[in-house]
């Protein structure tokens, strides 16, 4: 495909020798040709790096470098993008498996948006099919509204394909956050989101996974987090968006963050979840739910924390009454 764009896909690998080959095997055999590999190791300590060293030394577009020190994965991630010559970037997971198409028919479809994102299919461990793919948890967005992304994300990384352009906005990375959710967040302030309604990753679900969309991990974990630590979250989250220089509607952003913040030392927030009735289809456009659902969860904040932790003390005396009230032996 003589004078097609360069794409660069970034790829940046710490002990993932059990999903490697095959994720290596199915990128080099992507039907666009014009592509560089750069991969980053981060101070593998299994087979890793052997394996990539033997792909990169059959391979000319592999272009292959490993760290004197462990940067964990944002510094990784950073390394690798400074690398990328492409005016094309995208991004690679060390787990998942590439259609062949992918990049191909990303290229032909960007036009002028600066970022294009797919569809994927869920698999399990073990490569089988969990019959249910991305869009049937997400509505998948196209456009150039930053604020559907303050409350949920639909854009993960493994799927993007972004022009290089965008890099300087994006960076530096926040290590506390998911870079793919920043980049949704950014590419919209600065263009236009464009995806493509198929399936063109296969993406792994299993214990040491980043993320967790299906829950595959222990539901321990969730069930571990208390408000608070989902409150500090999310406020992280929404900090980093109302700190951002170049909001496209920073009124809107700093309007919901301080109704968000109130909210925590208060024992109402109607302020809040007026403001969220009142942009409940910005706000709620990814989350797939009921409208009845999205009322619900708009009702839940109108109380602030002060009442619900009223609330729980009041629950959890009334538990120790009638605990202490059955009085069975043990």
């Amino acid at each position: 495909m003589a004078g097609d764009p360069l794409v660069s896909i970034a790829l940046c690998t710490y002990n993932g020798a059990k999903y490697l080959q095959p994720l290596l095997d199915s990128v080099l055999e992507q039907t666009y040709k014009n592509i560089e590999i750069i991969i980053v190791d981060d101070c593998s300590t299994d087979a890793t790096y052997s394996i990539l060293a033997e792909y990169s030394e059959h391979n000319k577009n592999i272009h292959l470098y490993k760290n004197k020190h462990n940067l964990g994965f944002v510094g990784n991630f950073e390394r690798a993008l400074s690398y990328c010559n492409g005016d094309l970037i995208a991004l690679c997971d060390q787990d998942d498996l590439w259609l062949p198409e992918k990049i191909e028919l990303q290229v032909n479809a960007i036009g002028n948006n600066i970022l294009i994102y797919h569809d994927s299919e869920f698999i399990r461990e073990d490569g089988v099919g969990l019959n249910k793919k991305m869009s049937d948890l997400f509505n998948f967005y196209r456009g150039d509204q930053p604020e559907v992304f303050l409350l949920s994300n639909c854009v993960s990384g493994h799927s993007i394909l972004l022009k290089k352009e965008l890099i300087k906005y994006v960076l530096p990375l926040n290590k506390d956050l998911y870079h793919d959710w920043w980049i949704a967040y950014v590419a919209a302030n600065h263009g236009a989101i464009e995806y493509i309604p198929t399936c063109l990753v296969k993406y792994r679900q299993h214990e040491t996974s980043d993320t967790d969309l299906l829950w595959i991990k222990s539901e321990d974990k969730y069930r571990q987090m208390s408000s608070a630590e989902l409150i500090t979250r999310d406020i992280k989250w929404l900090t980093q968006c109302v700190n951002y220089s170049e909001n496209k509607n920073p009124g809107f952003v700093r309007a919901f963050y301080e109704l968000y913040i109130n909210r925590i030392n208060s024992y109402t927030a109607f302020p809040l979840a007026r403001f969220m009735l009142k942009n409940i289809g910005l706000l709620f456009y990814i989350h797939k739910l009921s409208k009845a659902e999205k009322l619900r969860r708009i009702i839940r904040m109108a109380w602030g924390l002060k009442t619900k932790n009223l609330w729980y003390k009041y629950v959890k005396i009334n538990e120790r009454k009638i605990i202490k009230s059955i009085n069975i032996d043990t």
